[in-house]
């Protein structure tokens, strides 16, 4: 009796334990849910809501850029790529068998293909190839039906219609790497691209535009059920430049095969009508991704395609420098224009001879003559008398030896030396045999044709401190308004000296005595005035020089003299200025002075330098073009 007692006490115990165990937990139970759906019911309902829509960046057309008549050479193009999803076919092999009788892939593209539909989900796109032809697009939709899974998608990529005639000058486009990350979250877009390189580089943000967002349902897995809201970015901004398209055209086919550079310059404004360095590369190479042959064949050709020469490419100037001695002569007072000097073929320094390029000389010449017949002698004269010092100011005054900030990026300063120079760099004295050299344009003398076009212009147009200019104007609103000239410092020359320098040039290309006289233009009011020069890039030992030196065309490419023309146009009234280099050319008067020639006939025919009032609307490369002459 008492056994049973005991028992039934216990399980009541038990029981009652139980009992208020199940209570506690069906309380915290409770509590947690009214935690949960009470208390915390606001958060809780905003994170189902942000697990159920996404946001999505998009990307914005990047903005256009055009020349200074309104053409467009750099825009955008439709990008019909074809993409697999991988849900939608049984076989991913055996779909990529059948679309490979349409477009071929590679072993390493099928491998990329196959690698990244293992990386992904299974309803995630996979682009199997960018930047198709209108005929595969049309093959691959006729034969849908026996394609499951693979769909065409329409982007935009980056194009530039004239190819190599204009890469050096904008640049290019290429994918994000690692470095250019900013914390931007367009840069994180997959696809997206940035500018690398000239004008695409340096207005990179501007034409970059700003991104739009899409609002989408998606379920638990990701995939996407609708879009609910939809806001475009907006576009970037359209750069228009002051380079006139058709004559940059026209220059680069006029250089050929040469390896060279050619810069043309409005005198008043310092536009920069045309930039070419030759030889060139196609930038939508680049927007699509280079080949590792094709990458290799850039970088080793040597001629150099992928640097712009015209403001990276440093040169001895030669006789082209010859306007700055002389008027470094004119302002100290060693020389009038009526001094004159006497070439017998060389002239003496203590025991070292300096040699004209006329082995028997050229007689008696004044300051007009010697220019016009290019004589060594009478500038090794000028130049010991006026002094380094002198002349380096007179350079620097005309735009040479320094970055003239062109908005381009990789632009070289180039180098005047001085005594003061050469005791930092080289810790050695300045001696007066080198001052001899510097007369004729040679020696630690460095230069762009960038720097020789600016220092002919500001010789042209009369003594005023013009700078280059690239780019016209950035808009946003589609509207542009130019003016025709622009206000610069004078260099305070006198006009006289000017004038002398100025007729001297006349004299090279218009006199029978002149270097470049058989490259004169013979119309009527477009006649031009210039400078040849022939740059050694090797020294003449004492014995070739009495052998008799062998001419260019004899000598290997690399060890040929560089050919240079500096000149302006027309004689009355100038408005253009022109630099030609051409590397291991030979003669400045042979080679170079022809193609300057050639190529200020045609912009004074285009009327290159015209101002412009425009709208910024769409046109064609072929429309004709409205200006207003300046």
């Amino acid at each position: 009796m008492n056994r049973d007692v005991e028992r039934h006490k216990l399980f009541n115990r038990r029981s009652a334990m139980l009992l208020g165990s199940q209570a506690v937990l069906f309380s915290a139970l409770v509590a947690r849910m009214y935690y949960l759906q009470v208390l915390e019911s606001e958060r809780y309902k905003t994170l189902a809501e942000e697990n159920r829509i996404n946001l999505r960046l998009l990307p914005p057309p990047r903005g256009r850029v055009v020349d200074r008549f309104g053409v467009p050479i750099a825009s955008n193009q439709k990008n019909y790529r074809v993409l697999l999803i991988p849900e939608d076919t049984r076989d991913v092999s055996a779909t990529l068998d059948s679309l490979s009788e349409i477009i071929a892939f590679g072993p390493g593209e099928r491998r990329r293909i196959l690698r990244d539909v293992r990386r992904n989900r299974s309803f995630v796109p996979v682009t199997l190839r960018e930047n198709l032809e209108w005929s595969d697009v049309a093959r691959i939709e006729v034969n849908a039906p026996d394609l499951p899974g693979v769909m065409i998608d329409v982007g935009q990529s980056r194009n530039y219609p004239y190819g190599n005639d204009l890469a050096h000058v904008l640049g290019y486009v290429a994918a994000v790497s690692p470095e250019d990350l900013t914390g931007d979250p367009l840069l994180e877009l997959p696809g997206f691209r940035i500018g690398k390189a000239g004008v695409e580089r340096v207005h990179d943000l501007a034409l970059r535009g700003s991104s739009g967002s899409s609002q989408v349902e998606v379920n638990a897995y990701g995939r996407v059920i609708r879009e609910l809201e939809r806001k475009e970015g907006q576009a970037g901004a359209e750069v228009q430049l002051s380079i006139d398209m058709e004559l940059q055209s026209f220059t680069r086919k006029r250089l050929g095969d040469e390896s060279a550079s050619v810069v043309v310059l409005d005198i008043h404004n310092g536009d920069v009508l045309t930039m070419v360095s030759n030889p060139s590369f196609d930038p939508n190479s680049f927007n699509r991704g280079l080949s590792s042959e094709e990458w290799q064949s850039l970088a080793t050709n040597p001629r150099a395609p992928l640097i712009n020469k015209a403001i990276s490419g440093r040169y001895a100037p030669g006789s082209t420098f010859k306007m700055c001695v002389l008027l470094a002569a004119l302002e100290k007072g060693v020389i009038t224009n009526s001094s004159q000097v006497f070439c017998s073929g060389y002239t003496e320094l203590g025991d070292a001879r300096f040699h004209c390029w006329r082995k028997h000389g050229h007689g008696l010449l004044s300051a007009q003559e010697a220019m016009a017949q290019s004589c060594d002698v009478y500038f090794y004269e000028i130049a010991k008398r006026t002094g380094i010092e002198r002349i380096a100011a007179m350079a620097k005054r005309f735009g040479l030896g320094a970055k003239l900030e062109v908005d381009l990026p990789g632009e070289k300063a180039g180098l005047i030396p001085t005594p003061k120079w050469k005791r930092g760099a080289l810790d050695a004295p300045w001696h007066k045999g080198e001052t001899l050299i510097v007369g004729i344009g040679q020696g630690y003398l460095l230069v762009t044709p960038l720097q020789l076009a600016v220092m002919t212009a500001r010789i042209a147009n009369g003594g005023f401190a013009v700078v280059p200019r690239l780019t016209r104007s950035v808009s946003q609103d589609g509207v542009w308004t130019e003016n025709i000239e622009a206000s610069f410092e004078s260099l305070n020359l006198q006009p006289r000296h000017m004038e002398i320098v100025r007729n001297s040039m006349i004299y090279v290309v218009n006199s029978p005595l002149g270097t470049a006289y058989k490259s004169r233009i013979t119309e009527p009011g477009q006649e031009m005035a210039g400078k040849t020069g022939t740059v050694q890039v090797r020294r003449i030992s004492k014995s070739e020089r009495e052998a008799g030196v062998r001419k260019n065309k004899d000598l290997p490419w690399k060890e040929r003299d560089h050919a240079l023309f500096v000149g302006y146009a027309p004689i009355e009234n100038p408005r253009y200025a022109i630099s030609v280099v051409v590397e291991h050319g030979g003669g400045g008067s042979k080679v170079a002075a022809p193609i300057a020639r050639d190529i200020l006939v045609e912009a004074q025919r285009r009327g290159s330098a015209s101002s412009v009032i425009r709208t910024a609307m769409p046109r064609s490369a072929g429309q004709e073009k409205s200006s207003l002459e300046g």
